[in-house]
């Protein structure tokens, strides 16, 4: 028989007795209950009671009486400070003794006129005081403080707005669905709503205390020192980056829960509560995304109406700065991140995968189901009717097109995708573009009225394979228009992206030219211009604000032809000039084209092609030479197969006149037959000096055979291309 011991105090081990039988053991527990140490604990918690309550006692008469002794003290010193302004003002009442008997003796009608003039003074310095307030109040300062509080104001509104939301999404939200999450059935798993709610706890805490800040400043109003509170703020919103950069991926596991029946029955259950105010989870997912652009606007505003001179300009500023580039550090990430997510997901659905997805500079464009008509030899089209069943089945192609490639797959009864095994991926370098048929081509003008112009083809000439054509049918006009018009684009981009790599190629193909790389302001900040780290098609970084001159020095330069440059700025030049001064720059351009390009820009790139010139191979097969180009071709070097001839720099090549677009080429020129140079040689020594454009450009009107009598001199004729080129 057993029984146990326990000690009140921590820490203190029970004990564990023993008896014989069961009648000794319940002597002994009786003779414990009634042992004499209980009641000895009793009392001394009812003596240590009594002793807390008296020391409470005895405290609180010592404070009230060093009040007491404080009071008797403030008394004597405002006892003395009274007794100290009777004497003064007996002493004045003794002064002025003589002067109230001369007033008593006064004339009641000087008392009367002494009476107007204190009223009239008091008036006039009224109202000078208000004209003084009154034009203050009028003042541009005023004006722009009363701003300056509405700013402020608003943005204290919609803090506590922010604050209201990211409440209901961590409440309503977060926190019932971990709750789910632990239950016994699960409608969703932990990571799973880690991944959904990255941080947003984190963040609703984070703007709960900017929020108490922001009240506490409106609480001093008219003194409103906002600075400080940014400042603590800013080292935080790093979580923001993290938060952004898993957004897509959290709409997307939103999106496989919400095929759980059961998950989505409890999500619809939380979203019908009053506070959410019949929004959807992914609104609410959605607000910390604007929140960083929101504070840019708000301190752009609020610098706006800041004077120059204020306590916290320089604060603000910084602020502004260090928000503007975790934005575009954000904006970057998002951009890279879901173009990466989108691909893999495309890859993902074809059944063979597909490799060049896997390039991180491959963009998405666009896709869509188009037909692609059946031909025969020689690019014939078969003899298929646009309605027929048997085309619309057969030829249903699903297709998506990227900044590099073009893929065309069919699709499976199961809904995967299969590329096709002879021109199932296309690259768009080596693709031209036909968008109307020529009248002249009788099958051609045939098909098109078969298949009411919605067709347009795709003649893709690769290096290792015969040529073939791919003809593909648009559902409707407006689709092939999309289609055709971003087809054309990323050609067009592709060849100007291949213009830097051709003629300004140096000895390797795959790095920028030296004449870029050198030139700095085509990479670094300044105080007029603020670069991306994104490369355009040029490889050079895209411009994200410029003042108007670089934006038309960029424009105008030509070594950047640049399709995406030259769609953003027409699109957008209104806003920040006008159509006047974008003409008078080109009609400067037009009659003085090499104004354009800096000297030292033209030295590297004269000499740099002089240099190379016999690097090149002379395969008239080469893919630079032989590829049909779409409107605007890149700038191409004239090579000739026969070895006795040696290439000369001349800038004299024919225009095409039909595509109308500049064809800046080194032309071969024939050397006598005693010369004694050959393509492997250096070129004279005089050929290596620098650019003088002091002597202007040669005449279009010289015969030929001036060129080979001034061998060692490159010859310009520029003007009259370029010009012509502008006119087009």
């Amino acid at each position: 028989h057993y029984f146990t011991v326990l000690f009140g105090h921590e820490g203190q081990k029970p004990l564990e007795l023993r008896c014989e039988d069961e009648a000794d053991g319940d002597e002994w527990v009786e003779a414990i209950h009634q042992a004499s140490y209980s009641d000895i604990l009793i009392e001394r918690e009812v003596l240590m009671q009594k002793y807390i309550h008296l020391v409470q006692i005895v405290e609180t008469e010592k404070v009230a009486a060093n009040q007491l002794r404080h009071q008797l003290e403030d008394q004597d010193t405002e006892i003395e400070r009274l007794k100290s302004e009777i004497v003064a003002l007996n002493k004045t009442k003794e002064k002025m003794r003589p002067y109230q008997g001369n007033q008593e003796d006064e004339d009641p009608d000087i008392k009367k006129i002494k009476k107007v003039q204190s009223f009239m003074r008091g008036w006039l310095c009224r109202r000078k005081w208000k004209t003084i307030v009154q034009d203050y109040i009028c003042s541009p300062h005023a004006e722009s403080m009363r701003k300056r509080n509405q700013i402020v104001f608003n943005m204290v509104e919609a803090e506590s707005e922010y604050v209201h939301q990211l409440y209901v999404l961590v409440n309503c939200f977060l926190r019932p669905l971990r709750m789910a999450a632990s239950s016994k059935k699960p409608p969703i798993s932990h990571d799973d709503v880690s991944s959904i709610f990255l941080n947003s706890e984190t963040i609703m805490f984070l703007h709960e205390i900017f929020h108490q800040g922001l009240k506490a400043r409106i609480a001093n109003w008219p003194t409103l020192i906002l600075a400080d509170l940014f400042d603590i703020l800013l080292p935080m919103l790093n979580i923001y980056q993290e938060f952004v950069r898993n957004h897509q991926y959290s709409l997307q596991v939103l999106a496989n829960c919400k095929q759980n029946r059961d998950f989505d029955k409890l999500l619809k259950q939380y979203e019908a509560n009053p506070a959410c105010e019949g929004r959807m989870l992914e609104t609410f997912l959605t607000y910390p995304m604007f929140q960083i652009p929101r504070y840019i606007i708000t301190l752009h505003e609020l610098l706006a109406h800041t004077p120059h001179e204020h306590v916290e300009r320089k604060s603000l500023e910084f602020a502004k700065s260090k928000l503007e580039e975790l934005s575009r550090v954000m904006h970057d990430e998002v951009s890279d991140t879901e173009n990466i997510r989108k691909n893999l997901a495309i890859e993902r659905t074809i059944v063979e995968g597909c490799d060049i997805l896997l390039d991180t500079s491959q963009t998405f464009i666009r896709q869509g189901s188009l037909i692609q008509v059946p031909s025969v030899e020689r690019g014939k089209l078969s003899k298929v009717r646009l309605g027929s069943l048997s085309l619309k089945k057969e030829g249903e192609r699903q297709c998506f097109l990227f900044t590099k490639h073009f893929l065309i797959c069919t699709r499976s009864s199961g809904g995967k995708l299969h590329l096709l095994k002879t021109g199932g991926v296309l690259s768009l370098i080596e693709c031209t573009l036909v968008e109307e048929t020529e009248a002249s081509d009788d099958d051609s003008k045939g098909s098109g009225q078969v298949f009411g112009h919605l067709d347009f083809k795709l003649i893709v000439e690769p290096t290792d394979a015969p040529p073939f054509t791919v003809v593909l049918l648009a559902p409707s006009r407006q689709e092939k228009a999309a289609w055709t018009s971003d087809i054309s684009q990323c050609i067009d981009n592709i060849r100007c992206n291949g213009l830097m790599t051709i003629v300004f190629e140096e000895n390797s193909k795959v790095t920028v030219p030296h004449m870029i790389k050198s030139d700095a302001r085509l990479h670094r900040d300044d105080i007029d211009i603020c670069f991306s780290k994104t490369l355009n098609s040029c490889k050079v970084p895209q411009i994200r604000y410029a003042s108007v001159e670089r934006l038309l020095e960029r424009l105008t330069d030509l070594r950047f032809l640049s399709i995406d440059f030259l769609n953003t700025f027409l699109h957008t030049y209104r806003i920040f000039t006008t159509a006047a001064v974008v003409l008078e720059k080109l009609s400067d351009i037009y009659r003085r084209p090499f104004t354009s390009i800096p000297v030292r820009s033209l030295e590297l790139f004269f000499a740099t092609s002089q240099n190379n010139r016999g690097e090149y191979l002379a395969d008239g097969k080469s893919p630079h030479l032989c590829r049909k180009f779409s409107s605007p071709p890149p700038l191409s070097l004239s090579r000739t197969s026969s070895p006795a001839r040696t290439r000369k720099l001349s800038l004299t090549s024919p225009l095409n006149s039909r595509i109308g677009a500049l064809d800046l080429s080194a032309s071969s020129v024939a050397s006598s037959p005693t010369s004694n140079y050959s393509p492997a040689t250096s070129p004279p020594p005089t050929s290596k000096a620098p650019l003088d454009l002091s002597r202007g450009l040669s005449s279009p009107e010289q015969s030929p055979g001036s060129a080979e009598d001034s061998l060692e001199n490159p010859r310009l004729d520029l003007c009259n291309k370029l010009r012509r080129s502008i006119r087009r």
